[in-house]
């Protein structure tokens, strides 16, 4: 997928912004300072798993550590239903979905309850970040998570990021409403699906581990 340099720029001024104004009552983490990524086990005890994790994320996908990389079955993606609304969630943007789409993966159903960005990417390929990766979140109903990770190439102005771009709001923890059709999702899925996989954790804290990762 492309996207923009100019929009990879205001998110990331956006990423350090909101999370500076994040709600002081909330044990504060981020990305530089007092609360960046390597400080975050201690920041709180529920954060104790991204300082002892033995399986956590992001990580560098090298094609010469990959098992059975071809031996992949296809992700059944069943996004049918548009988004609700777009959250300043004091980190990132987050579009949450309303409720019916899904993917099935593992013989296991697991429903898209929203995505959001991050800039540069945090997964690598081959030691190279990406300007944009965005992360679809899913849940099964008994509280399994898969994650797929689409990465964005700079380009041609996206219509459908710039969209969300124009939604945003400035302040953490306000949302606004967010109307992108269920096409308009599917659109931000590459034509090529096929895909990296291995198991690791949340990528903010609480870093919890188990979290199936489709990149």
């Amino acid at each position: 997928m492309q996207m923009s340099k100019k929009i990879v720029s205001s998110l990331a001024a956006f990423v350090l912004s909101t999370t500076l104004l994040a709600d002081a009552h909330v044990t504060h983490w981020g990305y530089t300072g007092h609360g960046s990524p390597e400080k975050w086990g201690d920041l709180d005890e529920k954060y104790t798993m991204c300082k002892i994790g033995t399986s956590q994320s992001p990580i560098n996908i090298a094609k010469d550590v990959m098992v059975d990389a071809n031996n992949l079955a296809p992700i059944a993606f069943n996004y049918i239903t548009g988004s609700s609304e777009v959250i300043n969630n004091g980190h990132t943007i987050q579009v949450n979905i309303k409720e019916g789409s899904s993917i099935t993966i593992d013989g296991m159903e697991f429903a898209l309850k929203q995505f959001h960005f991050h800039t540069p990417s945090e997964n690598q390929i081959e030691g190279k970040n990406f300007p944009l990766e965005g992360h679809f979140v899913h849940a099964s109903q008994d509280g399994q998570l898969a994650v797929v990770a689409v990465m964005f190439e700079e380009g041609a102005e996206n219509p459908i990021i710039k969209k969300i771009w124009d939604k945003m709001p400035h302040k953490a923890e306000e949302k606004n409403s967010c109307g992108l059709s269920s096409k308009v999702i599917n659109d931000m899925l590459p034509k090529n699906k096929e895909y990296y996989r291995f198991s690791g954790s949340l990528t903010t804290p609480p870093c919890s581990e188990g979290v199936r990762w489709l990149v």
